[in-house]
């Protein structure tokens, strides 16, 4: 089992940059795929970018390509979602998930440990 812990939301100003963290907990993060989800209200939860195991695979939502990067440190159990570009359509909470038994997904009902969110606020 892991426990996952996200930090870094806050306010931004369109344009604005920030970088999330996700710290989880145990000895076996590495054998995790990771992923960032994100629900704004009244929508549902929406795929945002994935990093498999290793970290030498990674895919984006259409929606944030080339604005947005996933990575991952295993030593420190920690996986980033670095926002840049940021538009008021990205207001959201965001959800680090760590899906096990797979190498990556991109597919949320995949994912069966979730971290309890952090509010990401875009003004215009």
């Amino acid at each position: 089992q892991v426990q996952l812990v996200e930090s870094g939301g806050g306010l931004v100003q369109a344009g604005g940059s920030l970088r999330l963290s996700c710290a989880a907990s145990g000895r076996t993060f590495s054998t995790y795929a990771m992923g960032w989800f994100r629900q704004a209200p009244g929508k549902e939860r929406e795929f945002v970018a994935a990093i498999s195991r290793s970290g030498d695979k990674t895919e984006y939502a259409d929606s944030v390509k080339g604005r947005f990067t996933i990575s991952r440190a295993n030593a420190k159990n920690t996986v980033y979602l670095q926002m840049n570009s940021l538009k008021p359509e990205d207001t959201a909470v965001y959800y680090c998930a760590a899906a096990g038994g797979v190498v990556f997904s991109t597919t949320r009902l995949v994912y069966n440990y979730w971290g309890q969110g952090t509010q990401v606020t875009v003004s215009s």
